[in-house]
């Protein structure tokens, strides 16, 4: 674990109360102590580092205590956290986000394993924003699958994946719509339409005239865009009208990733992982 992540309204004070589940995952699973020393991201994204106050086990309450010294080097004896914390990624730059720049997932719905497999990949990447897109080519039963209460499910994923990764940034996800409304979501979304943006759908046809690098260099490149989105297909791929659609009213760009065919859940993850690594540089 990189960090704690503390929900709103657990925080007052200077004090963090924990109960219920996060209660046995600091006793259980980390096996905290009096003293111990963690990593908290604080709902306003703020990153602190609190002492263990008090573990009342007939309340089944932690009490955790934020510290006025949150340097790394004076808590590194009693971190209960390992490797590279949370704030030398963020100060390194290593931490997603840490560009300033707001990334967009567009995932056309697998199965719900798979799906929720690419939320904690996406949420390792520091992605802001994964809209769910009904396609052409998805399952009813997937649709299903994270609506209502069975998004606290999503939400339980992208908890863990921040706090095993140490990201910044508060990964949500929307609720599933049909392509036109996903497209609206990212066209109306603040800071749209300023030209610091680039949009790419991920095609496993080799015919696309979209280039990645060119795409990223006509958008002003690191230090200019603000806001990136890609979209990938589910288990059947994306169809061809669905891509002319995210072409002509999305402005999305049609690229093609000379490799084998991927999986969904690898494509997302290798898109991903393509796009941030050109925006920085190649690096």
């Amino acid at each position: 674990m990189r960090q704690f992540i503390v929900e709103k309204g657990k925080e007052k004070n200077g004090l963090i109360q924990l109960d219920g589940k996060d209660y046995r995952y600091l006793r259980q699973v980390l096996r905290v102590r009096n003293g111990d020393m963690i990593s908290v991201r604080l709902p306003h994204g703020e990153l602190k580092n609190a002492t263990v106050a008090m573990v009342d086990e007939a309340q089944r309450r932690v009490t955790l205590q934020i510290c006025a010294d949150t340097g790394f080097n004076s808590a590194e004896e009693k971190s209960i956290t390992r490797g590279v914390q949370a704030d030398e990624a963020e100060s390194s730059g290593m931490a997603g986000g840490s560009a300033g720049i707001e990334y967009w997932l567009f995932q056309f719905l697998p199965r719900p394993q798979k799906f929720e497999l690419i939320v904690r990949q996406a949420t390792e990447c520091g992605l802001a924003v994964i809209v769910p897109v009904i396609g052409e080519y998805t399952e009813k039963s997937s649709v299903q699958s994270i609506m209502g209460a069975k998004k606290e499910r999503l939400e339980r994923i992208i908890k863990e994946a921040r706090q095993q990764s140490g990201s910044p940034v508060a990964t949500r996800v929307c609720e599933p719509v049909k392509l036109e409304k996903a497209i609206e979501l990212w066209k109306n979304a603040e800071g749209a339409g300023s030209g610091a943006e680039v949009a790419f759908v991920l095609s496993e046809r080799g015919d696309c005239s979209g280039n990645l690098r060119k795409g990223i260099e006509g958008a002003g490149g690191l230090g200019k865009i603000k806001r990136v989105a890609i979209a990938v297909g589910s288990e059947g791929g994306i169809s061809p009208e669905e891509v002319r659609t995210l072409e002509e009213k999305g402005l999305f760009q049609p690229i093609h990733f000379a490799v084998n065919i991927l999986r969904c859940e690898t494509a997302a993850l290798y898109g991903i992982a393509a796009v941030q690594t050109e925006i920085n540089g190649g690096v």
